[in-house]
């Protein structure tokens, strides 16, 4: 080819990829206007949609797509801009025209991208912010983790396009912020600088201190300023000043200069420094339509300027991108300081058709497959098309050890007990279990676990501390370790737990996580692993130690609403075992559960205190045992039953809980009142129960004819070392009277007993609340 036709050939290429740029715009906002404007809409309640905000990002997707994207590569789009994503699958027949006219339509295209909902490819769910943002980054450390231990996950790049004001969220700089996220170099973020939030431009977002935060953690900064024009018009007399001019004038100002027309622009642009009149010397050069483009001509929209900075990524350390842009851009309404859900009139709508060459009566178009820009939609489609995986074999995971714990143990230490136990008993299993927690591996029972298994890292790393016979934890770095530990931010935990828990979506290679925290801090991170649920990771996460067990350190580490966040939360099945062998029976069961479409994730609220195990009770008889087992997972047993045919009163306590309870049956039986006592494994599941027994939902309605039969009904009291009205549905069963027991103050430094006394869950406050029930 001459250097004349390379030329012709390039120049056609970068007239297509402007055309298909233009019809991306056009698409998406032609989704939204469709869906607030043209669908019927008999409540009158707006819709909604953000045209704006992907008038911001539609030049950045498109140079994505039509530029360095490979099929090997994610993409997290940030949560405004899904109808930009949605144009461009589209455009590539990823998406029928009939999915267009359902944005945010029951059972249609999500107001958010949606891995589990959207029909076209959508590589992470987005829409809370900064959580979205993050996941390619845990994302990026389980494809790592997956190719280390027999996976075929690729080596591609995970993008992230966030917006400017997610930057605001402390989720992003507590994920940057961790040691290692500085060495996955396949992390590239563009943040699409518009300078705009919801309701106002932003006064103070400057690209420079962005990019110093950035490179503060090591991470690659490219700026994307000025596109093509304007950098030329820098190079010509007064350009200089006029670049010092807009570099330094306040973001509110700038965003005016865009709602200016051509005289008004002459008149406000030079400013009144030193530079103004060279400024306007220069702008007296250009024609009005020049100069208005010139304003505009940021590089964020400028397809070269974008393509060059995807050329300059080192994939040896994670990059950020900032690309100057303006929100709007293009619409009848960029720049405007409220504009981020407004919605273009139809008027409007109308004069953005005429100047993209669009046809308001027939919105939806490809390009003919004979044109350049056709030919351009074939071939990123092609190259984007991903080769279904093959799904990996079932690993068997066991329900039973068949052996019973003695002495004294609290749960917390049967977690560890009990991943050793997998590791010899199922090592296929075992094999899937990775392990995370936020530094308190140690302090939650795990050194066991990873003495045996390893610490999870890309290269072998010495063991400085090996050969000390002090040391009792051993830190063996190596890549197929199967624990991975992270400073301590539990939304750093969460999310990456999420995405472990995604790989049997994403790469066919499903992992077993088990995430491991303190369980006051489980509200810290319950938004960002709910998201994670939601999204379709598939986790267990492990609160220990809860409730007030751990006494002596005061109100700070001692958790009260955590069980109503497990009766709550989707997606989720949640277990508070009293015993050891419990939590071995919910632990296996809870991983049975991981890795399959139909698979949910688990809350384990476990305690560090020691509980006598022969209180267990667990039945000699194998088909008891097996019964005791199912119950144990359905969310209740009975773990002593009066000799009557009917009890005075029934004592159902949680977890720990279960050696007060049996106290106060005894003091009750030695007064001549029958108490039978029901250990409630999990509130969740017997909530289900009974509205599955009322025609809602398909919970294990049986489990509550066994545990709760109507002739055994009797007065109830409910105790539980967290907040007691995640057991007040209980006395519902049978319509009983009840009195709920539980914590619902900030806690108290002291002794276990006196900690119990003082919020009411001790054998005392037991055996007179039955008392009270009965009128005694």
């Amino acid at each position: 080819m001459t250097q004349a036709a390379a030329r012709q050939r390039g120049s056609a290429v970068q007239t297509a990829i402007s055309e298909i740029e233009r019809r991306v715009l056009w698409t998406s906002t032609a989704m939204i206007h469709h869906a607030n404007r043209v669908r019927p809409n008999p409540s009158g309640l707006k819709v909604g949609g953000h045209q704006a905000s992907c008038a911001s990002m539609a030049t950045i997707m498109t140079a994505l797509w039509f530029g360095p994207l490979t099929a090997d590569d994610r993409v997290s789009v940030k949560p405004h801009a899904s109808p930009v994503l949605h144009a461009i699958n589209y455009l590539l027949g990823e998406l029928g025209e009939d999915r267009l006219t359902t944005l945010r339509e029951f059972g249609g295209l999500q107001s958010y991208p949606s891995r589990s909902k959207d029909p076209d490819p959508v590589d992470y769910s987005t829409g809370s912010v900064g959580i979205g943002a993050t996941a390619p980054i845990w994302g990026a450390v389980a494809r790592r983790y997956v190719n280390a231990h027999g996976g075929q996950a690729g080596t591609g790049r995970q993008y992230s396009l966030v917006g400017d004001a997610e930057l605001d969220e402390g989720a992003v700089w507590e994920a940057l912020m961790d040691p290692a996220v500085q060495g996955l170099g396949e992390v590239v973020w563009i943040v699409d600088l518009n300078r705009q939030s919801l309701d106002r431009v932003v006064p103070n977002i400057a690209a420079q201190r962005l990019a110093t935060m950035f490179s503060a953690v090591g991470w690659q900064v490219i700026t994307v300023m000025f596109g093509a024009l304007l950098e030329e018009l820098f190079t010509r007399d007064g350009g200089p000043e006029l670049r010092t001019r807009i570099l330094e004038m306040p973001n509110p100002e700038y965003q005016r200069l865009l709602r200016c027309p051509a005289a008004q622009l002459r008149e406000r642009l030079p400013g009144d420094g030193a530079g103004a009149a060279p400024i306007a010397g220069l702008l007296a050069t250009l024609d009005d339509e020049t100069l208005m483009r010139a304003i505009r001509n940021l590089g964020g929209h400028d397809i070269g300027a974008l393509q060059a900075a995807y050329a300059r990524i080192d994939d040896t350390r994670p990059t950020a991108i900032i690309a100057y842009t303006i929100k709007g851009h293009r619409l009848p309404t960029q720049g405007h300081p409220q504009n981020h859900s407004s919605l273009l009139t139809v008027e409007q709508y109308e004069q953005l058709a005429g100047e993209l060459g669009e046809d308001t009566d027939r919105p939806w178009s490809r390009f003919g497959p004979d044109t350049e820009a056709g030919r351009m939609c074939a071939a990123a489609a092609a190259r984007l098309r991903r080769t279904p995986g093959v799904p990996a074999p079932e690993s068997g995971v066991p329900t039973d050890f068949g052996r019973t714990p003695t002495g004294t143990a609290s749960t917390q230490a049967a977690l560890g007990r009990t991943l050793l136990s997998l590791l010899r008993e199922a090592p296929e299993t075992a094999s899937r279990v990775v392990t995370v927690s936020p530094d308190v591996s140690s302090t939650t029972n795990l050194a066991g676990w990873l003495n045996k298994v390893g610490v999870f890292s890309p290269t072998e790393k010495p063991d400085w501390f090996g050969d000390d016979a002090e040391t009792i934890m051993h830190w063996r770095e190596k890549p197929d370790g199967q624990h991975l530990e992270l400073g301590i931010a539990e939304t750093n935990l969460v999310g990456l737990i999420g995405e472990l828990g995604a790989t049997w979506s994403r790469w066919d290679h499903p992992l077993y996580p088990i995430g491991v925290l303190y369980d006051p801090f489980v509200e810290r991170a319950l938004e960002p692993w709910s998201y994670g649920i939601y999204a379709g990771g598939q986790s267990i996460l492990v609160g220990t130690p809860s409730g007030v067990t751990l006494a002596a350190e005061g109100g700070a580490h001692q958790s009260i609403k955590t069980p109503s966040i497990g009766l709550e939360q989707p997606g989720c099945l949640s277990y508070e075992p009293a015993f050891a062998l419990d939590l071995e029976w919910i632990l296996l069961s809870c991983i049975g559960r991981l890795g399959t479409p139909d698979g949910t994730s688990s809350y384990l609220r476990l305690s560090t205190r020691p509980v006598d195990q022969q209180l267990a009770a667990v039945p000699a008889d194998p088909a008891a045992r097996e019964r005791r087992r199912r119950q144990v997972i359905a969310g209740a047993y009975t773990l002593r039953r009066a000799e009557r045919d009917r009890p005075d009163v029934v004592l159902a306590g949680v977890g720990a809980m279960l050696t007060e309870t049996l106290a106060a049956a005894a003091r009750l039986g030695q007064q001549g009142i029958a108490a039978d006592v029901i250990c409630v494994s999990s509130p969740g599941n017997l909530f289900d129960a009974l509205q599955s027994r009322r025609g809602v939902g398909d919970g294990p309605a049986w489990i509550l004819d066994q545990v709760f039969p109507a002739g055994r009904a009797a007065p109830l009291v409910t105790v539980i070392d967290g907040h007691p009205h995640a057991l007040a549905f209980l006395p519902g069963i049978n319509r009983v009277p009840s009195v709920a027991l539980g914590v619902s103050r900030f806690g108290q430094a002291g002794s276990l007993d006196d900690v119990y006394r003082y919020h009411g869950i001790d054998a005392d406050s037991i055996v007179r609340a039955a008392l009270d029930l009965l009128g005694r």
